[in-house]
């Protein structure tokens, strides 16, 4: 029997892996993560940032067991979620999430595995993980000593590593790994923040640890003895941790210098796969592309690119090596841009190939630059927190968690970099102009590309509110009243019923479930924020009173600017807007809502920002 290893590492100090673990930790899918770097090429801005993505599975395999033995789990789930977190970023592809965003800007690049799109790190990370059995020595030792059907057995760490908590029989595991509060952020909070010297992983990890509880199934945000003051701890040991992370997103993943480092990068990966496909085939370009996500490391996609890329992209990494990054030029954010082109400009952030699009017109138009429009994802979606013996919501609970995970929603940027020795000889102010033109220009037609080429469920949400708009807004002597909606769970239910529509499910494509005893879909509260975020709805905090305790809730009312931008879109979805606004109409006495009034000055100001 191996004897125990014992890793000391800088942020949780000692780490031992057992036997098991460490035949894991030597495999080459594991061990090809020293090479490849947490934040991709965040040191260029933060020097001391050049930790890895071994380091931080470690880790998250370390959180996880004193997330599982905080929560009394059994020995065995304690097994498979330090298991599931060694493992959960195998499939990564280097430098980051830079060839992710390469894929969804070239469809055809997109690998194809048992049928199925491979585009994000997770689904590698899936087959990587299935695959391990086929290893004599990992199978035979499951077997020996665990009493159980490898494939089977690693199927289940699939499913907990990548957060498929609808896949397996206990949902708890996987939401320790892949959840809002899970060991994947505490670490990369505490790691990142260690390494880049900003101190945005000050979070109470002891305490948020002893605030999870499992109930119904389901990791649960309370107090372990159901105390008020417990309870208040738990919120406010949870909202530090997203506080960590709002500033996580803006300190680092939207530093213009990163995102300078990351667009250079990108430019000339996205170049060199073109041209290899060019010369090699689609087939073996795609095949190239598995590899970089089970085979690469960060040097050896350096060498790829200087491999097959054109000599403009051969300069670009010679000024990454140097240190030259692109400079800014011209930046605008969401607090620059009308609601309707934040709206538009969301939409196209999240389509590649429509992003690509506007990108290169932009530098096109624009001369010698680089473009990158960017939105941040991933917001908190599904944490409960227990009050008494009810649970909610945590952004329910907490107004500083619904507002920064509005923070989080809003952060967009549009920017555009130049070489460094060319800046000076470029006037911000006329770059600017220029950019708004183009913008105003080219989003209404790359929104209609995408509109033919898919449907957007975001727009379909959008719709829903402007049917219930224009049946029930009233306007008189200049006041107007305008319908606003009390329960987000109306909203659930009626997008789960449109998506089982058969001619609107392509509209209301979202999948939902029920573990907490109502309709949810994760992605349909991601883009209900987005639509916030954007001011094309608007939220309202409203308190009530039940069972002797006060609550809060959010209502939501569309804005001016979203009635108007929903008014331009209904044209291309002639009939489903007319389906939807048949069902509104039969079911308008049971939608609940209050009617605001206010006059036309406030609610539709003659200027707008």
């Amino acid at each position: 029997m191996q004897k125990p290893l014992i890793i000391h590492d800088p942020v949780h100090k000692t780490i031992i892996l057992d036997e098991f673990e460490q035949m894991l930790l030597n495999t080459r899918h594991v061990q090809r993560l020293r090479n490849i770097q947490q934040l991709g090429l965040v040191d260029h801005v933060y020097p001391g940032a050049n930790h890895t993505r071994f380091e931080h599975s470690i880790g998250t395999m370390h959180m996880a067991s004193v997330i599982g033995q905080s929560l009394s789990l059994e020995e065995e789930d304690i097994r498979r979620i330090r298991i599931a977190g060694l493992l959960h970023d195998v499939g990564h592809s280097a430098f980051s999430h830079a060839v992710e965003s390469v894929l969804k800007r070239n469809p055809q690049l997109q690998p194809v595995i048992e049928d199925r799109k491979f585009i994000r790190h997770e689904a590698f990370s899936r087959a990587i993980i299935r695959m391990l059995p086929q290893d004599n020595f990992i199978a035979r030792y499951t077997e020996s000593e665990f009493g159980t059907d490898p494939f089977y057995f690693f199927d289940e760490i699939a499913n907990i590593a990548t957060g498929e908590a609808c896949a397996i029989s206990k949902p708890y595991l996987a939401q320790i790994i892949a959840g809002d509060v899970d060991a994947d952020r505490i670490d990369f909070l505490l790691r990142d923040s260690y390494h880049t010297g900003v101190s945005f992983g000050l979070i109470d990890v002891d305490q948020i640890i002893d605030s999870l509880i499992i109930k119904g199934g389901n990791v649960v945000l309370g107090s372990p003895e159901g105390s008020d003051y417990g309870n208040e701890m738990a919120l406010t040991a949870a909202e530090s941790m997203l506080i960590s992370r709002a500033h996580h997103y803006t300190a680092v993943i939207h530093n213009p210098k990163t995102q300078a480092a990351r667009v250079m990068l990108l430019y000339a990966l996205e170049d060199a796969l073109e041209r290899f496909r060019n010369v090699s085939g689609t087939e073996a370009a795609k095949d190239e592309v598995i590899r970089f996500f089970t085979e690469y490391n960060d040097n050896d996609l350096l060498v790829f690119i200087r491999s097959h890329a054109a000599e403009r992209s051969l300069r670009l990494l010679d000024d990454l090596r140097d240190g030259r990054l692109y400079v800014s030029v011209a930046r605008f954010s969401q607090k620059m841009l009308r609601p309707s082109t934040r709206m538009a400009l969301a939409t196209i952030a999240r389509h590649g190939v429509a992003k690509m699009k506007f990108e290169s017109r932009l530098a096109r138009e624009l001369g010698d630059v680089l473009a990158d429009l960017d939105v941040a994802s991933g917001v908190p979606k599904s944490m409960r927190v227990l009050i008494g013996d009810e649970e909610s919501f945590f952004y329910d609970e907490s107004a500083l968690a619904n507002g920064l995970v509005r923070s989080i929603s809003r952060q967009l940027s549009l920017t555009t970099f130049a070489h460094p020795d060319a800046v000076a000889g470029i006037d911000g102010t006329v770059v600017s102009s220029q950019m708004h033109k183009i913008v105003d220009e080219l989003s209404p037609r790359l929104l209609g590309f995408i509109r033919a080429e898919q449907y957007l469920p975001i727009e379909g949400i959008i719709l829903l509110f402007y049917a219930i708009y224009n049946i029930f807004k009233k306007e008189e002597a200049g006041f107007i009243s305008v319908p606003r909606l009390r329960h987000i769970t109306w909203l659930y239910r009626t997008i789960l019923q449109f998506s089982d529509h058969a001619s609107l499910k392509n509209l209301f494509e979202y999948d939902f479930h029920e573990r907490y005893g109502f309709p949810y879909s994760d992605k349909a509260f991601e883009d209900i924020q987005v639509l916030v975020a954007m001011g094309i709805v608007d939220e309202d905090l409203r308190y009530y009173e039940k069972n002797g305790r006060y609550r809060q809730r959010y209502e939501y009312v569309l804005t001016h600017e979203g009635a108007e931008y929903a008014r331009k879109i209904a044209g291309s979805y002639a009939s489903e807007f007319k389906q939807i606004e048949s069902y509104v109409m039969i079911n308008k006495h049971s939608i609940p809502k209050d009617m605001v009034t206010m006059s036309m000055a406030r609610y539709a100001p003659s200027k707008q920002v």
